[in-house]
């Protein structure tokens, strides 16, 4: 029970930081923001461990350093494709990340359930009808964003396996060497593009709000892989589309055509379904 009350607590957190970071990133620029993002979430992570004043209980809090890597490259594709796309389309396709650690889980011997494979079906159809924009003319076409959802995905699914064991090892020393990771690999690529980083100066705490929120979400996910399966923590984890789609309806009135509309639906469903395997 600790861990889902855990892995949905990392679910909410994460959907309220992808709803507000993204619309940050509309207006300064991905990469701009997550250098602001990442180094919140560091310096909130940073403090806590230091306070703490205990160290790592074990070296496998390393592969935190692969799941930072690939979780970073999701980030910057999900904020790439919020910014050109609606965040109701991009988020479910997104969450369809879900599916990675089950596999994961058949591969290391773990049987998927019937509710679980329903759940696949219905992800796949769903970003299938999501990412289907029709048109006036009566054709469709990809909507924007899409190519970029499916690549955040990939990177957050590649995230979750690997963070899983290393917060099952050490929860607090894998997310801090997470966020050193992930911030790491966000400057360097400032450093190789040597884009403008500056920002107002008002809208700093709230860029180290977003990272805290991040950084808090990979800390419950972390902990909550100490006492449950890859297979069921990284997908409750996943449900955090559903805080984005529905910030996304009441804050911005995001609408999509009706038959994204059921592909949003089947997309979350899928997730749900997942889930309760």
């Amino acid at each position: 029970m600790d861990a889902i009350v855990l892995a949905l607590g990392a679910s909410l957190s994460w959907g309220f930081a992808d709803f507000f970071g993204p619309l940050q990133g509309r207006k300064l620029g991905a990469l701009r923001t997550l250098v602001y993002v990442q180094l919140g979430g560091l310096m909130g992570i940073a403090v806590i461990v230091a306070v703490r004043w205990i160290g790592p209980q074990s070296s496998v809090a390393l592969l935190a350093i692969p799941a930072a890597i690939s979780g970073t490259l999701g980030l910057f594709a999900y904020y790439r494709g919020i910014a050109v796309g609606a965040i109701s389309i991009v988020a479910p396709i997104a969450g369809v990340s879900a599916v990675v650690p089950v596999i994961v889980g058949i591969a290391s011997g773990e049987s998927p359930s019937a509710w679980q494979l329903a759940g696949m079906a219905c992800a796949l159809m769903g970003v299938f009808l999501a990412a289907r924009e029709p048109r006036s003319s009566g054709d469709s076409r990809i909507a924007a964003g899409v190519g970029l959802a499916i690549l955040a995905a990939i990177g957050f699914g590649g995230y979750f396996p690997f963070m899983h064991a290393a917060g099952n090892a050490d929860f607090w020393w894998a997310s801090l060497i997470f966020r050193i990771a992930s911030t790491s690999v966000i400057m360097l690529a400032v450093v190789v593009t040597r884009p403008n980083i500056v920002v107002p100066g008002r809208v700093l705490p709230w860029l180290a709000l977003i990272g805290f929120g991040d950084m808090f979400g990979n800390l419950l996910f972390a902990a909550a892989s100490t006492s449950g399966l890859v297979s069921v923590t990284s997908v409750l984890a996943s449900l955090y589309p559903i805080v984005t789609v529905v910030l996304a309806r009441i804050v911005l009135s995001e609408r999509v055509a009706r038959s994204q509309e059921a592909g949003i639906g089947l997309t979350l469903a899928g997730v749900v379904l997942i889930s309760a395997g």
